[in-house]
């Protein structure tokens, strides 16, 4: 059954009667096809592109969209169809396209139709390039009202659920979309041009690695076997590291069996690249020329402005702090790591942060960084050098053996990339997966330690989590705005 009943109301009711009138008559309101040779913005470039002299009419083109605004008038209407490019106006009038058609175009026609028309471009009086109809076609009936004209569609929970109607009545929403399209694009472009070569690997893992999260389980039914949906590109894109390809990235969904927020969402979107030979700083200035190279030709701008008006610069250089320089200025402690956990938990408690009892000593000051000091982060900032104990994948610092090399790229308050340098000792990779495992009760995948076991050269590897990237960029509220259709609990059937 449907999620939404059938709706009887009086203005459904006069559209259904408007379809059975027109197929009463042979016509038929659902094309196979129309095949246009311009876009709206097409079209009207041809036309600027024509010089068309004032009063003359431009090229002739064949359009089609939908029907977003209709002015009747007596012999003659105009109305504006939206296809993926724009809007265009259109020009209707009964001597041009006859008799016929303009009584369909006068009393079967609705705002939400799509329609097909051809004909010569012109401007009107009032300066707007126009198509003057000589042919033209209903080729999609809708059924259902469009959404109130002037308001848009405002609801939230319409606009997740409903999202193409969003996408009909929100310019803005579609534009968010048409830039997280061009954002990947650019990302693909950058990194082919690095010598990265694109791969796929398994969405369903016999183990779910990679990351610390509960994942989602299904079964195998021809394996007669439990089997996991991936938290993490991670593992899979490591052994081709070991099978001797030395650049490589994927652009794929990961999923996380965990909580909905403002900034997530169980079914997201990541971009995971390893690079042998390289580093974490390595990874440092392939994400900064990545995302300059994003704001340079899909933005135009390096500069971008956040919803309260303070604006994030992009471009040059990127500030890079230690992770425990940021904790001991923000808790004005200088023997913070010194201290035990219950002092840490102490203090904790009388500056109002909410902490587990039960964490340990490690997840006590990770708390006061996520919690306190990551949403102050706003400028693009590399914090460097973490706890060994909150990335058991990367490779331990050589001047600080509590630390591993990594940074996390926090910007406007929130992590977009993680980058390592990832540990290719498999018995030392062992012995940190082993303690993750017996903290998380996870199991350990055991064809990734064996595949190291062969050898994998030392690589420096990133994380870019797309949807993310993507808020940041188009300066959006929520994560929710930037996936098509994000998770929602289904309604009452």
């Amino acid at each position: 059954m449907s999620d939404h009943p059938v709706e009887t109301s009086d203005l459904v009711a006069v559209r259904r009667a408007k379809l059975a009138d027109l197929r009463a008559s042979a016509y038929d309101p659902f094309a196979q096809n129309w095949d246009p040779s311009h876009s709206s913005a097409e079209a009207i470039h041809a036309f600027e592109e024509a010089a068309v002299a004032e009063g003359e009419v431009g090229p002739g083109v064949s359009c089609a969209g939908r029907i977003t605004a209709i002015r009747r008038m007596g012999k003659a209407s105009f109305a504006r169809i939206l296809d993926r490019a724009g809007t265009l106006q259109i020009y209707f009038r009964r001597d041009d396209i006859g008799e016929a058609a303009y009584e369909i175009f006068k009393k079967s026609l609705d705002l939400g139709d799509f329609v097909g028309v051809e004909g010569p471009l012109f401007r009107t009086k009032a300066g707007e390039i126009t198509l003057r109809a000589e042919t033209f076609k209903i080729v999609s009936k809708a059924l259902r009202p469009l959404p109130e004209k002037w308001h848009g569609l405002q609801d939230d929970d319409q606009i997740y659920r409903q999202r193409y109607l969003d996408l009909i009545s929100n310019p803005e929403s579609r534009e968010v979309f048409r830039k997280r399209s061009a954002i990947i694009s650019c990302i693909r472009r950058h990194l082919d041009s690095e010598g990265f070569m694109e791969v796929e690997t398994p969405i369903l893992q016999a183990e779910a690695g990679g990351a610390a999260a509960r994942p989602f389980t299904t079964f195998f039914n021809a394996l007669d076997c439990p089997f996991y949906l991936r938290i993490a590109l991670e593992l899979y894109l490591k052994r081709l590291l070991v099978g001797g390809f030395d650049r490589v990235y994927e652009i794929g969904r990961n999923f996380r069996n965990e909580g909905l927020s403002r900034r997530h969402n169980p079914e997201f979107t990541m971009l995971e690249v390893y690079q042998a030979y390289s580093d974490f700083r390595g990874m440092m200035k392939l994400i900064r020329s990545m995302v300059q190279r994003i704001c340079n030709e899909v933005l135009q701008t390096e500069v971008i402005t956040r919803f309260d008006g303070e604006q994030i610069n992009l471009g040059g250089e990127w500030r890079e702090v230690r992770y425990k320089d940021l904790v001991v200025e923000y808790t004005d402690v200088p023997d913070w790591f010194s201290r035990s956990r219950d002092e840490k938990l102490l203090w904790c408690d009388q500056h109002d942060i909410q902490v587990d009892p039960a964490a340990e000593d490690f997840e006590v000051t990770n708390a006061v960084f996520e919690k306190r000091i990551e949403p102050t982060l706003i400028q693009p900032t590399f914090v460097t050098y973490l706890p060994k104990e909150l990335i058991p994948l990367a490779k331990i610092s050589l001047d600080d053996p509590s630390t591993v090399e990594v940074f996390e790229l926090c910007i406007n308050g929130q992590e977009i990339a993680p980058a390592y340098s990832e540990q290719n000792d498999p018995q030392v990779q062992r012995e940190q997966l082993e303690r993750q495992a017996g903290e998380e009760i996870q199991k350990i995948d055991e064809d990734f330690l064996l595949a190291l076991e062969h050898g994998m050269p030392p690589a420096g590897g990133m994380g870019v989590g797309i949807d993310r990237l993507v808020i940041l960029l188009t300066g959006v509220a929520s994560i929710r705005d930037v996936i098509f259709f994000p998770s929602l609990k289904p309604l009452s059937r």
